[in-house]
Formats: C-alpha cells, structure tokens, sequence
C-alpha cells in the first residue's frame, strides 16, 4: 500500500471519529455529518486508486455505482419522512451487511478460481466472519423494514421450537465453517460457503421474526452493529485499513446503542432477542371486552384549563405528534403559554418515536430550544409539581402498567414517564387505541385526573392554541 494511500485512510479514520464525536450535541450534529462525509469521500478515492484499474471500462462502472448510490441516498434524505426513518436505517444498514458479505465472498471465490485457497487464517475467518455476519444484517433488516413498514410479519412470529430451530442452523453454519477452514474436505470450500450464505440468511429471518414491534428499534440498533462488524472482517479480507477502522467504529457505536436502548426499555438485551415478546394486544390484558368511561372532553375545556389553573405545564411528545406532522402547532402551544406567564417543559423518552433523537430532531426543527427538553430522569422530579402534563400521540412511554408488579407485560420494569405525579393529565389522541407495544393504558380511564381530547394532533393542538389564546 502506498504511503500516500495510508495516510488518505488516517485522515478518513480521523474524519469519522470527529464526525462521530459532533453528532452528540444538536448544535454540531450538522458540521459532525458532513466531516464523516467527506471522510468517506477521501476514503473511497483512495480506494480507487488503490485498486489500478486499467481498464476504461471497469472505472466507468466504478463512476456509475458511486453516482447512483449517492442519487439514491440524496433522494432519500429529501423524501423520507422522519416517521419512516427507522424503516431507512433498516433497510440501508441491511444493503451494508450485503455488501459486506458479498464482496468477501467474491474475495474468496476469486482466491478459489485461481487455485490460491486463502493464505492466512485470519484471511480465511474474515471471509467467514463477513459473509455469515453480513449476511444475517441483510435478511433481518428486511424483516425489520418490513415490521415497521406493517408490510407483513407484523407482531411476534412464532412457531413451536422455534429457538432450538435457530441453534441447529447456527450449529450447522459453525460446521460448515469448519470445513472452510479446513479446505473443504467434505463438501468443497465453495459449496460449503454458498451453504453458509443461504443458511445466515434464513438464522436472519429467524432471528427477528419473533421480536415484536416495541423492540423493533433495538434490534435495528443491533443489528447496526452487525454490519459494521462484518464491513471490518471484509477489511482484513481486502486489507482496508479504512474499512476496518469505519466497520469497527459503526460496530462499537451501534453496540453502546443497543445497550443504552435496552436499558431505557427496562430489559436485558438477551430477553428481548430470545424470548421473542410479544406486541399483540390481545396478550396485554388490556381488557378490550367491556366498555369503560373516559373522561372525553373539547379543545375548548383543555385551553380554559390551562390558561386559568396552571403554573408549570410538561408536554410529552410521542410517535403520534410525528406522524401528524404537529411539531409546529406544539411549538405555538409552548409561546402562547409562556406568554401568560406559564413555564413549559418538554419530557423526551430515550425510544420516543421509535429511534433515539426522534422527537429532539423534530421538536428542535420547529423552534423549541433544546435546554427545554429534558431526558427520562430530569424530567420525572419536575412532574410531581406540574400542573398539567400534556401527552401527544405517546402511550407506552407514560403507561404506569410498567410499574404495576401484578401486571407481566411486554413493557414491565420499562422507565416510564411519570405523567401520572402531576395534578391532571391531558392526552390529545385519536382513540383508545394502544400504543405500539399493545398495551391498554390505566390513565385513560382515571377521570379525576385525565382529559382525554380524542383528535389528530396537529388539529387538536391548534384548537386547544386558539382555546388558550381565548382565555
């Protein structure tokens, strides 16, 4: 590798992390995504050049992939609503962990054709490492758009010994694996790695099936990781210093990210991707067969509310608000109360809106200062002395059956917001419908304390502003 080439990779490497390292904070998020751009840029050119291509028709195909790839990724940041944003890290994380795996593949069959088996073990256990791990990436986050997009394979999937399935596929990958290593005795090193390919991609799909929808952005998370670990085998397959240092950076990050997601849900990460729990409705014992009364009120009784008895107000946004589009109503909401005087907070749950830093993203591009946001664990000590908690379009998030002990639910032992400590609650929600983790919510039904306004959030948060304004 040429000097000039090592360091193009160092100053990539460097790039990333820098990247990496801005994106923790709103302010340098944007100057942070762009700096990992350009290292990505400086990385591939290098690349290029490493390659000596020769040919004039081998870097026309090389333009052509990079300039179709970057009109697929520009067109996708400019349409894809932040509502689907989970379903598009799925699915580009899932083309990364292909990638991966086939260009190790295609590594190794090159290697083979040319009667040169690959020189090294670690050569020989990147290319297993890559395709087996890639491959798994791929398939389950297709599984996973395909949840969240409610294509199909909604909920938990699962059949009877469904775990022992996926550890005799897991087994019988481990012994093809060998017989790579060993160079093909049995079954030829070709044949038993397109047998390795076909049965990952299966484990894949195994693998997520069963996870149920509240989980969903935890396992996008992991599998995250996955791909990153697989881009770095690939690395010490084609000796990418690049490569390597990008894969293990998205590898290590996705994996701190899975375990603060699972910590904020109030599970380990194993119970979530074994026990496979459920998200239907009908397991949450949200007792859907007898009618019970709410306290159903108007925009009108919300708006007098808050102008005549309240002080401190904390809103709580959720995936509802997202989908509404109702950032900008919520942000009108918070001037018109500061303007009488009121002080407004905003309460953020880790998984809100189904990704980390949904509802911050959202709520800071309408306007609302981000000192106003507070996490799970700054904002529950406020909730014991607000007058008001506003609660638009969130329900597992603020559903006290988490900490019910006599209740065994998907979302049991979850930190919660504790909504439910101030003086009166105010759900703005289409019905009664449960949230995403399909369980019935107690506060709906207390009438001393909860105001249910049942409305599309974006509508109902203007209603209940003009409500304010009217005093």
């Amino acid at each position: 590798m040429q000097v000039s080439t090592f360091v193009a990779y160092l100053v990539a490497a460097a790039l990333f992390i820098l990247g990496i390292r801005r994106l923790r904070a709103p302010e340098t998020a944007r100057s942070g995504n762009t700096l990992a751009a350009i290292g990505m840029v400086i990385a591939l050119v290098a690349t290029i050049f490493v390659a000596n291509i020769d040919e004039a028709l081998s870097g026309i195909e090389i333009l052509a992939g990079v300039l179709v790839g970057s009109a697929i990724g520009a067109v996708a940041a400019q349409r894809v609503q932040m509502t689907a944003m989970p379903q598009m890290v799925a699915a580009f994380n899932g083309v990364g962990g292909a990638t991966a795996a086939l260009v190790a593949l295609s590594e190794f069959y090159q290697a083979e054709a040319l009667g040169a088996h690959p020189e090294t073990v670690v050569a020989s256990v990147g290319v297993l490492l890559s395709v087996v791990i890639g491959t798994i990436s791929f398939s389950g986050s297709i599984i996973a758009f395909t949840k969240l997009q409610e294509l199909a394979l909604t909920g938990s999937v699962t059949f009877p010994l469904q775990q022992a399935v996926n550890a005799i596929i897991a087994l019988v990958i481990l012994g093809l694996a060998v017989d790579v290593l060993l160079g093909g005795i049995i079954l030829g090193p070709l044949v038993s790695l397109y047998l390795i390919l076909g049965a990952s991609a299966l484990l894949g799909v195994l693998f997520v099936i069963p996870i149920g929808g509240a989980d969903m952005p935890i396992v996008i998370s992991l599998l995250n990781s996955f791909t990153g670990l697989a881009a770095a085998a690939s690395g010490f397959v084609l000796n990418n210093y690049a490569l390597i240092i990008s894969g293990t950076l998205v590898g290590a990050s996705g994996t701190i990210l899975t375990r603060e997601m699972s910590s904020a849900l109030g599970r380990p990460l194993r119970k979530i991707i074994f026990a496979g729990i459920t998200a239907s409705a009908t397991d949450s014992g949200g007792g859907d067969d007898e009618e019970r009364p709410v306290n159903d009120v108007s925009a009108g009784a919300v708006g007098e509310y808050l102008s005549d008895e309240t002080e401190k107000v904390v809103i709580v946004p959720g995936y509802g608000l997202a989908v509404a589009q109702a950032q900008g109503p919520m942000y009108d909401l918070m001037e018109t109360l500061e303007s009488q005087g009121k002080e407004v907070l905003f309460g953020i749950h880790p998984v809100a809106g189904r990704m980390p830093g949904h509802m911050n993203v959202l709520l800071t591009e309408a306007g609302v200062p981000y000192e106003k946001l507070y996490d799970l664990e700054d904002i529950n000590p406020e909730l014991e002395d607000a007058d008001a908690a506003i609660v638009v379009g969130a329900n597992d998030v603020v559903n006290p059956a988490a900490n019910d002990p006599e209740q065994d639910t998907p979302i049991s032992g979850m930190p919660i917001l504790e909504v439910d400590q101030a003086d009166r609650v105010i759900f703005v929600k289409r019905s009664l419908s449960p949230g995403f983790a399909g369980i019935d919510n107690p506060l709906f039904y207390d009438t001393e304390k909860t105001m249910m306004l049942f409305s599309d959030a974006k509508q109902g948060l203007q209603e209940i502003v003009e409500a304010v304004k009217n005093g």
